[in-house]
């Protein structure tokens, strides 16, 4: 699959702006409970507005499928008519209370498969992109939500964004945020259209437990988003920033 850069102003104030998808389509097939193999080429460097893999469960058939969302909502206008940027995160915490997502939580709901994500670490003026793997690098999902709306030009599209919690103990080293990752016991209850009480659903939606994950620095080719390729995901020398990080 070949996919242009992200558009320069999709919404990234939170996390999280990158992930990776490199999983065999057999394997996303048996993690996600598919009924067939999806088709999908391994991605490296994942950005917004980019097509992304999303698993959705059909309520009538009750099976779940692997479909292709533009990663970033198309976002409220302002008072002044002009819209902002793709929103690509939403905060679990208030997803609830707003608006703009309240719909979506409780009848739109995704996984969006992925086996690690990526934060930057500021080092003077340099800003180090570090990996996220949960478990050495397996498939796991992060909790999403989708919408049908309309591009510019008013073809119909389906987005998607990543819902985001509170940092555990190895994400709050580099950023105060990370994504919702899900449980593989919980996919069921997230995809389950029929469950609409939204603190149910946002029990889901705590840090991940820090024990089964780890964080490495890798290549600042990380930084453009026409970079996608496995040099961006490995694993480089720990730069000499402080203790702090020595648990990675």
């Amino acid at each position: 699959m070949a996919y242009a850069g992200p558009n320069k102003s999709a919404k990234l104030c939170s996390m999280c702006g990158r992930y990776r998808l490199t999983a065999k389509e057999r394997y996303i097939r048996e993690h996600f409970e598919l009924e067939e193999d999806p088709s999908w080429a391994p991605r490296y460097n994942i950005a917004p507005t980019q097509p992304v893999a999303v698993v959705r469960q059909d309520a009538d058939a009750h099976k779940r499928t692997l479909r292709l969302l533009r990663w970033g909502l198309n976002p409220p206008r302002a008072s002044s008519g002009q819209s902002g940027p793709p929103v690509i995160n939403a905060r679990s915490e208030s997803i609830a209370e707003k608006a703009f997502f309240r719909e979506a939580l409780q009848a739109r709901r995704c996984l969006v498969p992925a086996d690690a994500f990526y934060e930057f670490k500021k080092v003077g003026k340099a800003k180090v992109p570090y990996c996220f793997e949960v478990n050495g690098g397996k498939l796991f999902a992060f909790a999403g939500i989708w919408e049908r709306s309309r591009n510019s030009k008013g073809e119909p599209i389906e987005a998607c964004c990543i819902l985001t919690t509170a940092p555990n103990e190895i994400t709050s080293q580099i950023h105060d945020r990370m994504p919702a990752i899900l449980d593989s016991s919980g996919y069921g209850i997230w995809l389950d259209s029929s469950l609409t009480d939204s603190l149910q659903l946002t029990e889901l939606l705590l840090p991940y437990p820090p024990a089964t994950m780890r964080a490495y620095p890798v290549s600042s080719r990380l930084n453009n988003s026409r970079n996608d390729d496995p040099d961006c995901a490995r694993e480089l020398p720990a730069p000499e920033i402080n203790d702090t990080l020595s648990l990675f």
